[in-house]
């Protein structure tokens, strides 16, 4: 048998297998039972709608298993967090019917298994006997499962081969804890995936500005005061942040050099736009804060360029913001809601 025939002989059998795995899987498909946020109520697909490990406390309550989205507000309940944790609008959902009431303590241990597939979260929630979905606890009861796999994030969507591990182990996790995966339509899903995807690579908006020294270089170590003063928190990689008062980030700066150098000439501000909610005005509080020490450090502030700013060059800049904004908001994804967050982190 010549070495022609004996490839042809292995490229059949790689297409026999092919075929028998793909016919298997397409056993075990079930309709879903979650409507999806992307159906035809829209003529554009993104037009639709939107840890910690944790012990028992000692007053009978358990923490969830994941915190919450961030992006929600501090008194959100149990039912908003499972919402955003399990998000139809940006996650692929899979119910997984249950066979039996399951307790949260038997749940989290085999859950915490399938947490990523590639760079994607998975998140799950249950149906407590309360009727509420929520995020599983140590000594909750559910009478159904949801888990949910992010369908893009800000470098790439969900792909064929992510998708098929997921089927294959969220397979496996179900044989654990007695429960049937109610798969979607790989097709179907994987094109979600590319618009979401496009959607997030088309709002994927970073604003810098500079601020350069007019005289001599500035020292690091006058910088660090003076930025202190500011406001702003010194990361372990050496970028500033400016807090925004809710333990997110309104605005970063960078020196433009190593942690190990004495000096900079140019500083640059960050504004990582689509984690910002317009209410916040992080582009007039970035601009505001480099007129502050532009003055302080007798510096200009510039373009990348290194062409000088004017206001009325920022002032249309700030319309151009504005325009993005109602963009997103149209969207459903809202520039520094909880999807947003996690579309974009």
């Amino acid at each position: 048998m010549t070495d022609f025939q004996m490839s042809l002989i292995a490229a059949s059998g790689v297409f026999v297998l092919a075929v028998l795995v793909y016919n298997k899987w397409q056993e075990y498909r079930a309709k879903k039972t979650v409507e999806r946020a992307f159906g035809a109520d829209h003529d554009d697909v993104l037009m639709r709608t939107e840890g910690e490990r944790v012990e028992p406390s000692f007053d009978g309550e358990a923490e969830a298993e994941e915190p919450a989205p961030a992006g929600l507000p501090p008194e959100s309940s149990p039912a908003e967090i499972a919402e955003n944790l399990v998000d139809p609008l940006i996650d692929c959902l899979i119910p997984l019917k249950l066979e039996a009431p399951l307790r949260g303590d038997k749940a989290l241990p085999i859950l915490r298994k399938l947490r990523h597939v590639g760079n994607k979260p998975i998140h799950y929630v249950g149906l407590a006997v309360s009727g509420d979905w929520e995020p599983i606890v140590h000594g909750g009861v559910y009478t159904e499962l949801q888990a949910g796999v992010q369908l893009a994030s800000r470098t790439t969507a969900l792909n064929e081969l992510e998708y098929s591990e997921l089927v294959t182990r969220i397979r496996s996790l179900g044989d654990e804890i007695s429960a049937e995966p109610q798969v979607p339509d790989m097709i179907e899903v994987m094109g979600e995936a590319r618009n979401l995807h496009r959607f997030v690579a088309g709002h994927d908006a970073q604003l810098g500005i500079n601020l350069v020294s007019l005289g001599a270089p500035w020292a690091i170590n006058t910088l660090v005061g003076a930025l202190e003063k500011q406001g702003f928190d010194v990361r372990p990689d050496g970028r500033f942040a400016k807090p925004d008062g809710d333990g997110g980030t309104l605005f970063t700066l960078s020196t433009n050099e190593t942690m190990a150098a004495d000096t900079t000439s140019r500083l640059t501000l960050l504004l990582d736009v689509p984690c910002v909610a317009p209410a916040r005005d992080g582009f007039g509080q970035m601009i505001a804060c480099a007129k502050e020490l532009a003055e302080r450090l007798d510096g200009a502030i510039v373009d990348d360029s290194n062409q000088p700013l004017a206001d009325a060059a920022l002032e249309e800049i700030a319309g151009q913001v504005q325009a993005f904004y109602q963009e997103m908001e149209q969207a459903d994804i809202p520039a520094g809601s909880a999807r947003a967050l996690r579309l974009f982190s």
